[in-house]
């Protein structure tokens, strides 16, 4: 008989905490089977968790999770981690309505002590675990796995400058894959890591210092940095010692045989932060990652034995790529257009950019703050700058945008990409709330896409603005399939536009709802009642006039959005109370997303939990008429 796999015997990590190399390394294999065969099912991030297969088996292994904290980076590499901490049994349903969520959670596992989704804030969370720790006494470890990308971020350094001065016990293990940092690692640095490591060099060192400290000071600074400084040439570490951190490595993150006693090295070093160099490979086990130029990072359902995705065929455009594609139109005819990305070239549409302009694109990594920055000095210099970054990763840089940007008058032009609902990815990258952030800054410009030709609009409109910013918000997906001009013409400043004429009711829809809100308007004609249908198309600054119109000859007044409470429904309410026009009798109703986190779902189903279908979108006006749905009535 076949023996029993041995991830069949591995319920929770203390399963395997006996567990020989061979076992591990068997384990491991059976791990990332696993992980290729759930994703290929649900979709998902799939080459950041098979690089780091044989490093979760080993410190799930080394340490005593979930009393030793451990934490994940971003989050996108925690499948492997979750199959091996007791959801394995749920685990195709990775990011499917009411399943796992495709990051670590707080609410899902106590083996998740800390959520994440967002980059480079693993270091400061573990250190706040390390100082609670230390003020109540106990001696459990803490660990923090961060990617070399993730090392980008300011965060990640406000975090290590500090952790010396804070604790004593904690582990940083740098997940480099993309040998970004170290160079090829081979028997010899395998060899050095165990050396510096193991219990002999440190009681060396101990010794070392003690002696040291009965010398003179000039001789013991001296010791103290040829000690490191002879370490770091042969290793790398230098800088991780300038910040106090005790560095190992780079090791090869694929060889259990030297991973888990470095690991286990490192868990006893307990006077001094230590940073655990480990190199991985990206995909690393499945023939179709390693040979793909992203390494599969993301993927839809797909066949295990090919590789190819189940993609769906659409006769329009996404929106990423209608952006990518109209920015070098424009720039083809303005030499000063230049694009900046923060580490999403592929996500924001600019790795098109890049390929017609390489040297107008600019790349600055996973550091948001450093993005808007930097383009308020670009913009500071006569250059037009657009800054494409996710509405949910934009508000890493919000106090930028208000005192490098806004303050300043700077013509930064902010390219909002995935504003509103992202199904699968769910509440940490849904682009809720730049309406309500972005529209509060007094001189900013902020558009709203209802389609893709919209969105051409927008971009040519935002390269007429030169004397203060502007943004403009589009969804994540595919366009509604408008046909889009060869080279669209910029929009009048604060002007919206009627899109069906009606009497009784209007519905005033800034961005992506605009086609719901036209079915709406077909529903309520099967009532009887006639409705306006009006694209706002700028949340700031407002089209007064339309709005003061649409109140004026109309009963009821319903305005729609895909974003928080407290942004363009508020605006208009703002407006209406300002002019007296709700002094009139005005019924008036704001749709807005709710004032929760929604949990991942397919976008249907998260639209219709928001009411801002086009049947929600009609029963809102035919409440605020006071009309009886069933019964049925006319309003001419």
């Amino acid at each position: 008989m076949p023996e029993t796999p041995l991830l069949d015997t591995v319920t929770v990590p203390a399963d395997m905490r006996d567990f020989s190399i061979a076992q591990l390394r068997q384990l491991a294999d059976e791990l990332r089977a696993e992980t290729i065969d759930a994703v290929s099912v649900t979709g998902g991030h799939l080459g950041a968790g098979l690089g780091v297969v044989e490093l979760t088996t080993a410190l799930h292994h080394v340490f005593e999770t979930p009393k030793d904290i451990l934490i994940w980076d971003v989050g996108h590499q925690c499948y492997p981690h979750k199959i091996l901490t007791g959801r394995r049994d749920r685990i195709r349903t990775l990011r499917q309505p009411g399943g796992l969520s495709g990051f670590t959670k707080r609410s899902e596992s106590e083996y998740d002590p800390f959520g994440a989704a967002h980059a480079s804030t693993s270091i400061s969370a573990a250190l706040g675990f390390c100082a609670a720790r230390d003020q109540k006494g106990e001696t459990n470890k803490v660990v923090a796995v961060i990617g070399d990308g993730s090392m980008s971020a300011g965060m990640a350094y406000e975090a290590m400058n500090n952790a010396a001065e804070t604790t004593g016990q904690l582990t940083v293990i740098l997940n480099d894959n993309d040998m970004s940092i170290a160079p090829p690692v081979g028997g010899m640095s395998a060899y050095l890591a165990k050396q510096v490591s193991g219990g002999a060099y440190q009681n060396f060192r101990q010794f070392g210092k003690k002696v040291a400290e009965h010398m003179p000071r000039p001789f013991r600074e001296a010791a103290r940095k040829a000690e490191e400084y002879a370490r770091g040439m042969v290793t790398g570490g230098t800088f991780f010692e300038e910040l106090g951190f005790y560095y190992i490595g780079p090791i090869d993150g694929h060889d259990m045989d030297n991973l888990v006693p470095i690991l286990r090295n490192a868990a006893a070093i307990t006077d001094r932060p230590v940073v655990v160099h480990v190199v991985t490979q990206k995909g690393k086990g499945y023939a179709p990652a390693e040979s793909s130029a992203d390494k599969l990072h993301a993927v839809v359902k797909f066949d295990v034995v090919s590789g190819k995705q189940s993609k769906s065929v659409s006769n329009a455009p996404s929106y990423t790529k209608v952006f990518g594609t109209e920015l070098i139109k424009r720039a083809q005819r303005d030499a000063s257009i230049v694009a900046i990305t923060a580490a999403m070239p592929s996500g924001t549409g600019l790795d098109l950019f890049g390929q017609a302009f390489p040297d107008r694109t600019y790349d600055v990594g996973i550091a948001e703050q450093h993005a808007v920055t930097f383009a308020a000095g670009l913009a500071a210099d006569g250059m037009k700058p657009f800054c494409a970054i996710y509405s949910t990763f934009l508000q890493r840089g919000y106090d930028q945008v208000v005192h490098d940007v806004a303050i300043q008058k700077l013509p930064v032009r902010f390219a909002m990409d995935r504003a509103g609902l992202v199904g699968a990815d769910g509440a940490t990258h849904a682009g809720s709330f730049d309406i309500g952030y972005m529209g509060a800054l007094p001189g900013m410009v902020l558009m709203a896409a209802a389609d893709e030709a919209d969105l051409a609009a927008m971009i040519a409109t935002a390269c007429e603005i030169d004397d203060r910013p502007s943004a403009f918000r589009y969804p994540r997906g595919d366009g509604v399939g408008v046909e889009i001009p060869e080279l669209s013409a910029p929009l009048e400043i604060g002007r919206g536009r009627i899109v069906r004429e009606g009497t009784a009711v209007a519905i005033l829809s800034l961005g992506t709802r605009l086609q719901e809100s036209l079915k709406a308007a077909d529903l309520l004609a099967a009532h009887g009642i006639s409705a306006t249908v009006a694209d706002a198309r700028f949340a700031k600054p407002l089209d007064a006039d339309l709005i003061l119109r649409l109140a004026r000859e109309h009963e009821a007044l319903i305005t729609v959005e895909e974003g928080a409470m407290g942004g363009f429904g508020a605006f208009v309410l703002q407006l209406l109370a300002e002019k007296g026009a709700l002094d009139a009798g005005l019924k008036i109703r704001t749709l807005h997303l709710p004032d929760v986190f929604q949990d991942q779902d397919n976008p249907a189903a998260m639209y219709a939990t928001a009411g801002l279908n086009a049947d929600q979108i009609a029963a809102a006006a035919l409440k605020a008429l006071g009309v009886d749905a069933a019964r049925g009535a006319v309003r001419a």
